[in-house]
C-alpha cells in the first residue's frame, strides 16, 4: 500500500462496508458449518464447498468480463495463499468444531490477527503504532473473556483430548495469518475473483480424492436446516466473503485486516445463541465490547486539526 493510500485509508467508507459484510458472511458461516457437520463429514463437506466455488467464482468472473488467465508469476503466491487461507484453514475449522463448542473454536480461530501482526514485522516491515497495539490488546483480552477459564481447567487425565480442539483451531489461526501475509505481499493484477476461484480448484482435487473414503448420506436424507447451511456456506462465506477478504487486505495494511476480523467471532457466537441455543452470559456481552472497542481503536483515526 502506498503513503496516499494509506493515509486515506481511514477515511475510506468502502472499508466499513467491507467488514461488515465480511463479518456477517462469515460469522453465521460457523453454526452453519456446525451444523452441515450433523450428517456430512469433513472431507466431503469441503470437496462439495471447494468445488461449488470454483465453479461459481470463476463462472462470475468469466461472464463479467475478467480474464480468466493467471500470470505465471502470481501462481506461486496464489497456491501458497490457498494453501494456507482455504485447505488448512478449513479443514481444521471443521475439525476443530467437531472437537469443541462451536463458539470456543471460532474465538480459538480468531486469535489470528496477533500471529498476523506480529509476523507482519519481519516480513512486510509493518510497525504497528500505539492505537493498533491498543486494539489488539482489547481484542486478545475480549477472546480470552469469551474463552473463559474452564477451557483451561480440564483434570491431567483428559488434558489431551481437552487440548486437541484448541491445538488445531491454533494451525487454522496461524495458517490465516500466513495466508493473509502471503497474499498481502503480492500485488496481484488478476481479480479477486479469478485468485480465489483457483486457489478452490487447487484445494478441492485433493478433497475429492479423500471423500471418496468417507460414507455420506443421500440428498433425500438431509434434513432441511442442512440445505440451508450449505446453501449460506457456499454462496456467502465460500464465494462472496473469500473474494471480498482479499479485496480488504489490498485496501488495509494487514494489522487493520486482521484486527478488524474480531467482529466475525461476535457475530459467529451471536449465530450460535440464536441458531444452536448457546446462552447468552454476561461474559458474553464483555467480551463483545472489549472486541468492539478493539475495532474502533484500529479503524477509527481521530481528525486532523
Amino acid at each position: 500500500m502506498t503513503a496516499i493510500a494509506a493515509a486515506g485509508a481511514g477515511r475510506d467508507p468502502v472499508k466499513y462496508i467491507l467488514i461488515a459484510a465480511i463479518s456477517l458472511f462469515w460469522g453465521l458461516n460457523w453454526p452453519a458449518v456446525k451444523t452441515i457437520l450433523t450428517q456430512m463429514p469433513i472431507f466431503s463437506l469441503r470437496a462439495i464447498g471447494f468445488t461449488a466455488g470454483a465453479v461459481l467464482l470463476l463462472g462470475a468472473a468469466k461472464l463479467a468480463g475478467h480474464r480468466l488467465r493467471v500470470e505465471r508469476a502470481e501462481w506461486p503466491a496464489l497456491a501458497a495463499g490457498g494453501l494456507c487461507n482455504v485447505l488448512v484453514f478449513n479443514l481444521c475449522t471443521a475439525l476443530g468444531q467437531s472437537l469443541m463448542p462451536t463458539s470456543q473454536a471460532a474465538i480459538i480461530a480468531f486469535t489470528m490477527p496477533a500471529w498476523a501482526t506480529l509476523l507482519a514485522i519481519p516480513l512486510l516491515g509493518e510497525r504497528p503504532g500505539r492505537r493498533q497495539i491498543v486494539g489488539l490488546a482489547c481484542g486478545l483480552a475480549g477472546l480470552l473473556v469469551l474463552l473463559g477459564p474452564e477451557a483451561l481447567s480440564a483434570p491431567p487425565s483428559a488434558l489431551a483430548s481437552a487440548l486437541a480442539g484448541p491445538a488445531v483451531m491454533l494451525v487454522a489461526a496461524l495458517a490465516w495469518a500466513l495466508g493473509t501475509i502471503v497474499m498481502k505481499r503480492r500485488v496481484w493484477r488478476s481479480n479477486p475473483m479469478v485468485i480465489t476461484g483457483w486457489q478452490y480448484v487447487l484445494c478441492a482435487l485433493p478433497m475429492i480424492v479423500l471423500a471418496g473414503s468417507e460414507a455420506r448420506p443421500a440428498l433425500s436424507e438431509l434434513h432441511a436446516a442442512v440445505w440451508a447451511g450449505f446453501a449460506w456456506h457456499i454462496v456467502c462465506s465460500i464465494c462472496v466473503a473469500q473474494a471480498l477478504w482479499y479485496v480488504t487486505v489490498r485496501r488495509l495494511t494487514v494489522g487493520e485486516a486482521a484486527v478488524s476480523t474480531l467482529l466475525i467471532p461476535v457475530v459467529g457466537v451471536g449465530g450460535a445463541v440464536l441458531l444452536l441455543g448457546d446462552p447468552v452470559t454476561p461474559r458474553l456481552a464483555a467480551a463483545l465490547v472489549l472486541i468492539l472497542a478493539a475495532v474502533a481503536c484500529v479503524l477509527i483515526r481521530p481528525a486532523k486539526r
